[in-house]
């Protein structure tokens, strides 16, 4: 597979995403969407493709992946969206924390400093 870095050429990465420099509206990925697998790469698959369904057997985040590849953000979540709407793999934002109000973190902090 080839490695593109960030001196690749402009047009290696029109070639990867057909053209397209960026997703729809309805696009479901920001920097920590997780995503997974739903299937392995196939025959004849494009090798970002594979190699994203191959990276993504557990939760990855976009951003994971595209450090991963060597690419752009933009250019990964159009491959990505290539792959959801194959049904290739699913999105999911990370759950939030458990506990989000400041003030029961505060008194946490300062519970755990009086110990």
């Amino acid at each position: 597979m080839s490695r593109p870095g960030r001196d690749d050429a402009p047009d290696r990465l029109y070639t990867l995403t057909q053209g397209r420099s960026r997703t729809g509206r309805d696009n479901p990925f920001d920097l920590v969407t997780l995503v997974v697998a739903e299937s392995e790469p196939g025959a004849g698959m494009q090798s970002e493709h594979a190699a994203i369904l191959r990276m993504t057997e557990f939760p990855a985040s976009v951003v994971e992946i595209a450090a991963e590849l060597r690419l752009p953000v933009g250019i990964t979540k159009v491959l990505l969206c290539d792959l959801l709407a194959a049904g290739r793999v699913s999105a999911r934002h990370p759950r939030p924390p458990a506990v989000a109000d400041p003030d029961i973190l505060e008194q946490v902090i300062v519970a755990l400093r009086n110990l």
